[in-house]
């Protein structure tokens, strides 16, 4: 095992902090390939300009270095779920273009205004909140959400067609950005594409002059049809699965490592971790690791007495010594077990690491075996790992 505590990619050591190198669990997040993903979807869309989607923390890998690396890059747009977000980002993205998401609403008013955030309005509601507050503050730019068939946030279309020949609307509004979101862009087989797409034609249409965003990263996929003026990809950028299988054509962004904390041995017909649903048919060597679901490991993928793992594939694996080794019995709040049977006792010994996701064990590969997607997995990574950030070359 490498001592990597003097790497120049570890960050700074807070009082009473434990090294990257020594952590029980730790995540290496790759700002290089998140860049390169960037570009691959840069490149992809065409005549588009591309923004980066860094909400929820950046996918779980920090808004603060990812936001920084990518507008280091060249991103100049971005989007944010909540104001708080778009608040952090600022600081590091100084001159971008930050879209929240949520929209604005009363009592947020001082963090869009003070931080240069521009509201993605959704209904209504916000529209007249948003003519209120603007009245008030003074002309300010925002962005309309129009639903075109996904039923979740957004103007109906005859709502948007309706403000946009509203001759009775302030006459300061002009929106930056009108944009909706596809509810099946992962299946490129799905008429619902072509339907959203003519729908939010016309809408757009409305809005002379205004830019129009349709796609995140699996709309990219779907070609130039479905790119307009901006793309807003978003799982890609992280290495992840919009489309299944398009993930090949990126780069993991994110390594989840946990420390082996213990190696046993056991017999056969014994049984492994709560409900004792894992019963051994041969002697074993077990691996105990220190990570669990509260690292956001999901139950899920144990290798048994979990729901739907009769249904689905039977369990998740780590990745150790140039082998995949799966997981026996449930995971714990805290611990997995691996059985590491096949694996050379000369190869692994406790103390290793043991990689949970990564360049031999993708994202996609293991939201599969949980039963979920990549997205969950990446963004339920909890605060108790060691991270490491490589910056771009």
């Amino acid at each position: 095992m490498s001592d990597i505590s003097n790497d120049p990619n570890e960050e700074p050591l807070q009082e009473g902090e434990i090294p990257f190198s020594a952590a029980p669990a730790r995540l290496t997040v790759d700002l290089g390939a998140i860049v390169e993903n960037w570009k691959t979807m840069r490149t992809l869309s065409g005549s588009a300009r591309t923004a980066a989607v860094v909400k929820a923390d950046g996918y779980g890998l920090g808004i603060e270095d990812v936001g920084e690396a990518l507008y280091g890059a060249g991103a100049a747009d971005f989007f944010v779920a909540v104001p708080e977000e778009g608040e952090t980002l600022r600081r590091f993205a100084p001159n971008a273009r930050i879209f929240v998401l949520s929209g604005i609403w009363p009592g947020t008013e001082e963090v869009f205004f003070e931080n240069d955030l521009v509201p993605v309005l959704a209904s209504t509601e916000q529209l007249s909140f948003f003519f209120a507050a603007v009245a008030e503050y003074g002309d300010y730019p925002c962005a309309l959400q129009v639903d075109t068939g996904f039923n979740r946030l957004g103007l109906t279309v005859e709502e948007a067609l309706a403000l946009a020949g509203d001759v009775s609307r302030p006459a300061s509004f002009e929106p930056v950005l009108i944009l909706s979101h596809l509810a099946c862009g992962d299946d490129p087989a799905s008429p619902m594409n072509k339907t959203q797409r003519e729908w939010f034609r016309i809408a757009a249409s409305a809005f002379e002059g205004v830019e129009a965003s349709l796609s995140a990263s699996a709309g990219i996929f779907l070609g130039p049809d479905y790119h307009f003026d901006l793309t807003r990809p978003g799982i890609a950028l992280y290495g992840g699965d919009s489309q299944p299988g398009t993930a090949r054509r990126l780069k993991p962004a994110a390594t989840a490592e946990a420390r082996i904390v213990q190696i046993r041995n056991a017999r056969a017909g014994e049984t492994v971790s709560y409900g004792a649903t894992c019963r051994l048919a041969r002697d074993s060597r077990l691996a105990i690791a220190a990570a669990g679901y509260a690292d956001g490991y999901h139950r899920s993928l144990s290798g048994a007495g979990a729901p739907l793992r009769d249904a689905v594939n039977p369990g998740g694996f780590g990745f150790i010594a140039g082998r995949k080794v799966p997981i026996a019995g449930r995971i714990t709040m805290d611990m997995t077990i691996y059985d590491v049977t096949d694996v050379p006792e000369s190869d692994i010994r406790i103390g290793d690491y043991i990689e949970l996701i990564g360049p031999n064990l993708a994202l996609d590969e293991a939201a599969t075996a949980a039963g979920t997607i990549g997205y969950e997995l990446l963004t339920s990574l909890g605060l108790r790992y060691r991270r490491r950030y490589i910056q771009p070359d």
